[in-house]
């Protein structure tokens, strides 16, 4: 291994755009695999493969390239990351096994069920038969999630009552691109608050973000508000939950850990995803390590680093606002650079379409604030959102 380290990095969005600038100030480079020429993390990485996923043979050229192999979406290939890490030496993490998991949604809740890790009841769905009996058991609402593939909202399909159960089935389908990949019904939690914690594990150990407080809208991450505006003993809980979780997994890296709050403060685990998590985004500015270095840290076996919260803050994300796929023309970023406690990430994205994830921004509190003051936080991480606009 050289003094400058290459970490390979199945994925160039924009979570591989900031794994790179996060691992510059570390001396360690990356090499990004993806199949969009020019990926968002092609300027700021020192190379990009262009690459499906899980191309075998491009997997190969970013092993040979790289001390340590990581992945920053879920549609790599667990069997080709294995395969390949073996074939040329190179560690891979978080280990394939947990990529192959997480995957798939049923087999994930399956795994974390028997573990003892409180989830959600479930069942699998393949056919209308089988969303039929699960309705019957769990009444009306469920809902019914791909088992495999789905992103942003694509992938799960809340079904209220009986009009719903075949655009159901053919939404999965669409979402799945037709594929016979299998659904999952769920039953619906009737939710105080969803939240969501950043969790890692090193060679030494793990770490875990303070609870961030997630605002979906179409099934999709608008906001994240940290501390969760919760009671302590609710966020020492959902900690406990993410320590299990973490537990359960095998592997070095980031995992970011969705759960749901209950009325009563209960907590049950949504989903998982081995890698950097949107609803972590707010630790670049707020958290004395962002999740982005975490990883890079995590993977190629140094310490992690703390965790610890600078002040409040509120993530927004900042989503196409326009009908139609089209070339991106951006304004109001003044609106954000202008305003105190403010920062603007911009992911590189040339063209933008309805929803597509362009950017986020931040806004911090002062070192003096307090978990109440991020109320006012969240309206002007809002207002400054709407500043924004992509055509």
């Amino acid at each position: 291994m050289s003094d400058t380290p290459t970490l390979g990095v199945v994925g160039g969005g924009q979570l591989g755009r900031m794994l790179a600038e996060a691992a510059a100030p570390l001396g360690v480079e990356l090499v990004v695999l993806d199949p969009t020429p020019d990926c968002p993390a092609a300027p700021v990485a020192r190379d990009q493969i262009v690459g499906d996923f899980d191309d075998e043979a491009a997997v190969r050229d970013l092993a040979e390239r790289a001390d340590y192999l990581t992945f920053e979406i879920e549609l790599a290939d667990p069997d080709v990351l294995a395969r390949v890490g073996e074939q040329f030496g190179v560690p891979v993490h978080p280990d394939p096994e947990t990529l192959r998991t997480i995957q798939d949604k049923l087999v994930q809740k399956r795994a974390l069920a028997e573990a003892g890790v409180p989830v959600p009841e479930f069942r699998a769905v393949d056919d209308r038969a089988d969303l039929l009996d699960a309705i019957e058991s769990f009444g009306f609402p469920v809902m019914l999630k791909a088992r495999e593939g789905g992103y942003d909202g694509r992938g799960n399909v809340p079904v209220r009552d009986e009009t719903d159960v075949d655009d159901a089935l053919a939404e999965i389908s669409a979402a799945t691109d037709g594929d016979d990949v299998g659904a999952m019904a769920e039953q619906f939690v009737e939710f105080e608050r969803e939240v969501s914690i950043i969790g890692a594990k090193g060679e030494d150990g793990t770490a875990t973000f303070p609870l961030g407080e997630n605002v979906h809208r179409e099934e999709i991450l608008r906001e994240t508000v940290v501390p969760a505006r919760t009671d302590e003993a609710t966020a020492e809980r959902a900690r406990e939950v993410a320590q299990d979780v973490l537990d359960l997994l095998d592997g070095r890296g980031v995992y970011g850990i969705e759960l749901f709050e209950s009325p009563d403060g209960d907590i049950l685990v949504n989903e998982i995803a081995p890698r950097p998590h949107n609803s972590g985004h707010y630790t670049i500015e707020g958290a004395l390590t962002s999740q982005f270095e975490q990883h890079v840290r995590a993977v190629t076996g140094r310490p992690l680093g703390a965790t610890d919260l600078r002040s409040p803050v509120v993530s927004a994300n900042l989503l196409g606002d326009v009908e139609e796929r089209q070339s991106v023309e951006i304004s109001g970023v003044e609106a954000v650079l202008g305003h105190a406690g403010a920062s603007y990430h911009w992911y590189g994205k040339r063209e933008v379409y309805p929803l597509r994830k362009m950017g986020h921004l931040t806004v911090v509190g002062d070192c003096e604030s307090d978990a109440e003051s991020t109320g006012d936080l969240l309206r002007d991480a809002r207002d400054l959102r709407d500043e924004v606009t992509f055509r």
